[in-house]
């Protein structure tokens, strides 16, 4: 049985190991991420607003804004950085038992604006 592999456009045939690397993740400056929270049924506002404090070290005044950001509007984008990052924040906010997920930021650094609401 023989394998056979298709290159595309953004791959490049090795010729020492006879395997495809990708172009792009070798030159490819690391994209920002968002950590977004949803709003969620179950936890009070008050203990939100002490994750943002607690985890993150917002003022208060900051971790409120964040805070009724997601009862309000629905998600808010509480932090940003590398993919690795925001991987570990969002799986930290799971251990407080808030909604959170990873998007990649967009070029003016700011999030999708998708789901409106609505856990992804």
């Amino acid at each position: 049985m023989t394998l056979s592999v298709a290159l595309g456009p953004d791959t490049r045939a090795s010729t020492h190991t006879g395997t495809a690397a990708s172009t792009d993740v070798l030159t490819a400056p690391d994209i920002p991420w968002n950590l977004v929270i949803w709003n969620d049924p179950v936890n009070l506002m008050s203990y939100v607003s002490y994750v943002f404090r607690s985890y993150f070290g917002y003022s208060e005044a900051k971790a409120n804004k964040l805070m009724l950001e997601v009862h309000k509007k629905g998600r808010s984008i509480v932090a940003h950085g590398s993919k690795e990052q925001v991987e570990q924040h969002a799986v930290a906010m799971h251990g407080y038992g808030l909604w959170a997920t990873v998007e990649k930021a967009s070029s003016d650094g700011k999030g999708s604006g998708k789901g409106k609401g609505k856990r992804g």
